[in-house]
């Protein structure tokens, strides 16, 4: 019997014995991990379920709390992510990554006055910290205090040059303290860098002159992007050009002439985007996109086309939506449809069926 036992153990040291049940700390781990997965995969409703289960195992996790009202801010839920967020900085008051999610939670419910008191003990702590500056710029601007934003914004931008939001959120300030000179280059750089708003903001300030020479080309081509981006108020802008180009409405004959010369000189100009292109006594950089077989390419191009009063463009893009081009694009294309649609709203042809 004594050998038999002394087996057993043997056996069990080669084949693996069973670890030790985890602690209930290994257990609040888990769900921690868990929570943190899901935050980063955003379902927020799952996180906070499992933090408040790793919360229930371990109540002084930090990390935890910290996380669960990153989750409640994510929801929605900004008097639970404030209570939760306090509830932790009550445990460890220099945890700065509570405090920052803390402020942004104040800022969301603008609770203005709050939130400051928030951003600046973070920057006490860790004064170049970009995103703390950035919630005080937004902060001091609804507070109506524009010097204080832009000098947030700007300290945001010495330490991190790329961040274009900051960029645009500084050449906002700047314009609406009509600072144009200072303002448009700021615009101009945020729009290069592919920002939609600061694309319409260029093109309004090259349509106005505003801290630049008036170039109402620019300005188009500028809502064009701005326009593909999603941006309504740019779509607005060039539906109005179009409607004085068309004579509609008490604009002078001048600037009639003026607005059709600058949507002729835009057609013109994309030719530069495409330097392979010949233009074979084709008026559209779409048609000689298509002679080439690149439709995918085309398609947009037409649009823009067409968009800037080219007749030529219009006529290709109903060939295409009623033929195609087989194995390359199927007839009744949505995006076509799409300007048809635009189109036909703005009076410029008739509906199509």
């Amino acid at each position: 019997m004594r050998l038999l036992l002394l087996l057993g153990v043997a056996q069990a040291g080669c084949a693996g014995v069973a670890p030790p049940a985890p602690t209930p700390q290994g257990h609040a781990q888990v769900y921690l991990d868990r929570g943190q997965a899901l935050i980063a995969r955003g379902e927020m409703a799952a996180a906070v379920s499992a933090l408040r289960e790793a919360l229930r195992r371990e109540p002084d996790l930090i990390q935890a709390r910290t996380s669960l009202g990153l989750a409640l801010y994510g929801l929605g839920d900004l008097d639970a992510a404030v209570e939760e967020l306090r509830a932790t900085l009550r445990r460890q008051p220099d945890a700065l990554t509570a405090r920052l999610t803390l402020a942004a939670a104040l800022v969301a419910k603008q609770d203005w006055a709050a939130a400051r008191v928030e951003l600046e003990h973070v920057l006490s702590v860790q004064p170049d910290l970009g995103q703390a500056h950035y919630s005080l710029g937004v902060v001091r601007y609804a507070r109506g205090d524009l010097d204080g934003a832009i000098e947030e914004f700007r300290r945001v931008l010495a330490g991190d040059p790329h961040h274009q939001d900051a960029r645009y959120n500084l050449a906002l300030m700047l314009r609406l303290a009509q600072r144009d000179a200072e303002a448009t280059p700021e615009f101009l750089v945020a729009a290069q860098a592919g920002h939609a708003r600061a694309q319409y903001f260029t093109g309004t300030a090259y349509a106005a002159g505003l801290g630049v020479e008036r170039d109402l080309t620019t300005a188009i081509a500028w809502w064009f992007l701005a326009a593909e981006q999603g941006v309504t108020q740019a779509d607005e802008a060039l539906a109005q050009l179009r409607q004085v180009a068309l004579g509609r409405g008490r604009r002078a004959a001048a600037d009639r002439a003026t607005v059709e010369q600058a949507f002729r000189d835009y057609r013109a100009a994309l030719w530069r985007d495409f330097p392979g292109l010949a233009a074979n006594g084709d008026d559209t950089v779409g048609g000689a996109l298509l002679r080439k077989g690149r439709v995918r390419e085309a398609v947009p191009v037409l649009i823009r086309e067409a968009s800037a009063l080219s007749d030529p463009a219009e006529r290709l893009l109903e060939r295409l939506y009623e033929q195609g081009v087989e194995g390359l694009l199927p007839a009744h294309d949505a995006r076509i449809l799409g300007y048809f649609d635009r189109a036909a709203a703005e009076g410029l042809r008739s509906p199509v069926r």
